[in-house]
């Protein structure tokens, strides 16, 4: 139970990151380089005090991150914001999931990770529900922005693989997030004849570097030490159905029936694979 609502809290953060750098991009209030360093200092910053605070420093060793967990941070941080510049959300959240999806099943099965049949039918059908929620939409991508998302999926799948093993999950994110901060400055002195932000679009780089994403990956590694590769992948497929009823009421964009459909079959998905994963985790408990 305790795996399941820090996974639940997880994906309602990556929602809420999705729409968030949607609501600030999508309308022009900010530019991608200046939104990822504002979302990445800003979480950096609580991070540490965070750690500060609760004196993690001194208790704890080994923990403070790596710099290449914080190199795949920035990666999927960065891409992830050049994508959406080109990209529509629908077919965005598709190539995202696919590569999340592709990263962590692969390496789980090289790691000796085996699916069984369940999860294998739950993913189809979760996979299905995903491709039917955004078909309509499916048109002839933008080369460069399907890659950026693309890699921007299987950098967010090596940053949570490598989570796995995190045994303080605060003072290892905070770590993380500040090996970030020196990227994401060069990112922005590059980018500088780019440079525009309006407060709005600040105030939402701060929201999701200080809540959804410092506080919300924080979450995530805290849930990742109870999933098993393939079910962290399976998992993530909620987030864009989160997403796409989050913009239904706070963009005010329109529920359908595809919608409702599509939900159906993600959720259903979701819930055969992780029921027929819970035989074997049992039975490795007794």
């Amino acid at each position: 139970m305790r795996i399941a609502a820090l996974t639940g809290l997880t994906l309602v953060a990556f929602a809420a990151n999705s729409l968030l750098c949607r609501m600030a991009l999508g309308a022009e209030l900010i530019d991608p380089a200046t939104f990822t360093t504002v979302r990445l200092v800003s979480g950096a910053l609580v991070l540490v005090l965070l750690t500060r605070l609760a004196g993690a420093e001194r208790t704890t060793s080994g923990g403070s991150g790596s710099w290449m967990s914080a190199v795949a941070l920035f990666a999927y941080a960065l891409t992830f914001s050049l994508a959406y510049v080109t990209l529509d959300a629908g077919i965005g959240a598709l190539l995202l999931f696919g590569a999340v999806q592709a990263t962590m099943i692969g390496v789980g099965l090289v790691s000796g990770d085996r699916p069984r049949a369940g999860e294998w039918l739950g993913l189809v059908t979760a996979v299905g529900g995903l491709v039917y929620l955004v078909a309509p939409g499916l048109t002839a991508p933008d080369p460069l922005g399907a890659l950026l998302m693309a890699a921007s999926g299987v950098a967010w799948g090596v940053y949570s693989l490598r989570g796995r093993g995190a045994t303080a999950p605060v003072l290892t994110t905070a770590g993380n997030f500040a090996r970030t901060v020196p990227m994401a400055l060069v990112a922005s002195a590059l980018a500088w004849s780019l440079f525009h932000a309006e407060a709005r679009g600040v105030v939402l780089a701060l929201v999701s570097g200080v809540v959804t994403s410092g506080l919300g990956y924080v979450i995530w590694y805290q849930a990742l030490r109870g999933l098993t590769a393939t079910r962290a992948a399976i998992v993530q497929l909620l987030v864009p159905v989160l997403a796409a009823f989050g913009g239904v009421w706070v963009l005010d964009e329109r529920v359908t029936l595809r919608l409702g459909i599509a939900s159906l079959l993600i959720l259903g998905g979701v819930a055969v694979a992780v029921i027929a994963r819970a035989p074997a985790t049992d039975e490795a408990r007794r």
